[in-house]
């Protein structure tokens, strides 16, 4: 069994692509997954799973069509990614919600006109890996380079704060493998 973190991009936001943690861990579990647990409404969910990772992505993927009508961009990392994103974080001793941690299915190609144009004078990012890290001292919501992540990515990316990032490391240890 691998332990799995999934993070799902653009789900329940604006009523749109609703997709009701409960509902998806049933789902998850009828369908051969162990210990499914999900964390808050944004698309966060922990497993363990016989599969590879691409597999996973592929059946989860193909399950929300199925049963929610919808697609969505799906992001499966190992327990051993999860934690290597986290150890790598740069900004990881700031208050969880002024540090964000954008990730990526594929390698971003930074834009760097585009970075320079969106980003603020307090505004601190580094990319390692497939995960764009930001230190946002002045919160992200009227943040320019958020509004405009993809853009200067290159890639599809989904993001998500500190906060959350530690409290899926601490479900990957409840769940064993």
């Amino acid at each position: 069994m691998h332990s799995y973190v999934i993070l799902f991009r653009g789900i329940n936001v604006s009523g749109k692509n609703i997709l009701p943690m409960k509902n998806l861990a049933e789902l998850l579990t009828q369908h051969g997954f162990k210990q499914v647990k999900t964390y808050i409404q944004s698309g966060n969910v922990v497993t363990l799973s016989e599969l590879t990772a691409s597999e996973v992505s592929e059946q989860i993927t193909t399950l929300v069509a199925e049963h929610f009508g919808f697609t969505a961009p799906v992001m499966v990392f190992t327990k051993a990614q999860f934690n290597q994103f986290s150890m790598q974080n740069p900004y990881g001793d700031v208050e969880g919600k002024f540090c964000h941690l954008y990730f990526c299915n594929t390698q971003a190609q930074l834009n760097q006109e585009k970075l320079a144009q969106y980003n603020a004078a307090s505004e601190q990012y580094q990319l390692h890996d497939n995960v764009f890290y930001l230190h946002a001292p002045d919160g992200i919501g009227r943040s320019k380079l958020v509004a405009n992540i993809e853009l200067c990515l290159g890639v599809t990316a989904t993001g998500r704060n500190l906060n959350t990032v530690n409290k899926l490391n601490s479900l990957l240890e409840i769940i064993s493998a």
